[in-house]
Parts: C-alpha cells; structure tokens; sequence
C-alpha cells in the first residue's frame, strides 16, 4: 500500500464533500480542453498535410456557388464574403419584412381575440391554437407547396394593379433606381422621420399638460409622404422604378421574390403573429377594467377606448 503525506492528503481532499466537487470540475475541465486540443492539432496537421492554410483567406476567393434571391450584385465568382453579406441582406429583408407583417396581424388578431363576436373569437382562437403548435418548418412547407402548386403560371398571373404580379415562380414588383440627387430624398425621409419623433412627443406633453389632443397620426403621415414628395419633384425625380413585364415565358424586369422567400416571410409572420397575439391579449386583460370603464363613462366610443387608453 502507498503511504506518505501526498497521497494521505489526495485521500483527505476526496473523502471531503466539497473539495471533491471542486477537484472532479477541475478534472473535468482539464479533460474538456484537452480535448479541444487534440482537435486543433489534430485539425492543423490535416490542413499541413493538404497543403492547405489555416486562416481567413478563403474570405476572397471566388465562392462558387449560386444565390437566386439575392438585394446586390452576385455571380458564382463573386468571393465568399460577398456572398455571405448577400444572405446577411436577405436574412434582414425577411426579418424587417416578417416583423412588420407578424406585428401588425399579431396585434389586430389579439383584439378580435377578445371580441364580442363569438363566431369571430373562435375562429381565432383556433387559429392561434393551430398555429402555435405546428412546427414552423412545417408552415413554411405548407405555403411553399401553395404557392407553387396553386399559384398561377407567368401568362396567367395575378395582377394587382399592372405593377406587381403573383405567379408560381414568385412575386415580381417594381424595382427602384437610384439616380443623380438621391441623397437630397434620404435626407428629406431622415427628417421626415425626426419630425414624427418630435411631433409626438410635443403631443404627448401638450396633452398631459393641458388635455388639448393633436392629430399626432394624420400629420405624421402628412409629413411622412408629403415631405419627400415635395422633395421628390423639387429634385427632379431623383428615382424611377422599373416595371415588370411579361416577355415571353416568364417576366423581365423589376424585382422579383422567389417563391421561396415569399413563403418563407409569410409562414415567419403567420406563425409569429399568433405569440403576439395573445401577448397583446395578455397585455390587455391586465389593464383593470376601471380604466374601460372611466374612458366609457368620459363618453369615448369601444374604438377610442381602445386606441387611447387600452393599447398604450
């Protein structure tokens, strides 16, 4: 049997409750980045023996590879990071494009939740249900089988307007260009922007200090259109859209939206909508209902009460 004081002192550590939980994580890590050792060496001497860099230069070396939705210039020649800044854009086209939709249905859905109307409340209390408890890749199958097999072909699109056009090859809508003295427009939208901001605010203290409203929405979106209009034609129209047309087999020009990330936008805001919903309806039902009712006894009608005192 070993015995001298190393050993009785590496029995003592052990037997004791917590210096062994301390001595079986330190052993534990030890082991976990031993292991990730193994692995980086193990990686290096692979990459050594292809003759092969270990580093970031791949970065700008010609991808190789196609991108069919794509917001920039990109070929199968383009480099690796550009090609990664294309699907950042698009990653950020779906989410600003779902946000916006899910918020928007999410929120009307989760006051119809609490409607009156029983037909109503039930049907979207059982699309919620349905919604929220099917996968979201599933949602997105769906509608991505929905589009392609019900959709139209190009020569039989659906046409809104003569300017955007829904087929089963995607969605085609006009395409902005950008010409000489655009600046002068995102400064006009960036201002357009700061004034809403203000405006609101401004109306906000009015109201809390003399109880006179303002019309905060109708000249916000006054200002929203009408300022870059006026700058829009004092510049010249500094923009011209593209317009798509049927030309042959399929369309030509404008901007076109695979039928893949339509129906992934639209199955993100689909699913998404329904947790909104009933977080607005949560949100709802934990106003107390003296607040309904001081605004109802104030002569306000469902709808003001809503917008003025139960939404904010």
């Amino acid at each position: 049997m070993i015995k001298g004081w190393p050993v009785d002192f590496l029995i003592r550590l052990w037997r004791h409750e917590n210096s062994r939980a301390v001595l079986l994580q330190v052993i534990v890590i030890a082991a976990v980045f031993g292991a990730f050792g193994w692995l980086i060496s193990n990686l290096v001497t692979n990459f050594a023996a292809l003759n092969k860099n270990f580093g970031f230069d791949f970065l700008l070396q010609p991808a190789g590879y196609d991108i069919n939705q794509r917001l920039i210039e990109y070929t199968n020649r383009s480099t690796h990071i550009r090609a990664a800044f294309v699907g950042l854009l698009n990653t950020a086209l779906v989410a600003v494009v779902g946000i916006i939709l899910a918020t928007i249905l999410g929120v009307i859905l989760g006051i119809i939740r609490l409607s009156n109307n029983w037909l109503a409340r039930n049907v979207t209390y059982w699309y919620i249900e349905f919604s929220r408890n099917v996968p979201i890749l599933l949602h997105i199958l769906l509608w991505h089988g929905i589009i392609i097999n019900t959709m139209p072909h190009p020569k039989k699109a659906i046409s809104v307007g003569d300017f955007l056009f829904l087929t089963n090859r995607g969605l085609y809508v006009p395409k902005p260009i950008a010409e000489v003295g655009i600046s002068v427009l995102y400064l006009a939208i960036v201002a357009a922007f700061a004034f809403m901001f203000f405006f609101a605010r401004y109306a906000k203290k009015l109201q809390a200090e003399t109880g006179r409203q303002l019309p905060v929405f109708m000249v916000n979106l006054a200002v929203l259109i009408g300022l870059p209009l006026l700058v829009f034609l004092a510049s010249g129209s500094p923009m011209s859209l593209e317009f798509p047309a049927l030309k042959g087999f399929n369309f030509r020009g404008g901007m076109h939206l695979m039928p893949e990330f339509v129906a992934l936008t639209f199955a993100l805001a689909i699913y998404t909508a329904a947790f909104i919903a009933e977080i607005v309806r949560a949100g709802i039902l934990a106003i107390h209902k003296g607040q309904r009712e001081a605004a109802e006894a104030l002569g306000l009608r469902p709808g003001r009460v809503m917008s003025l005192v139960i939404l904010p």
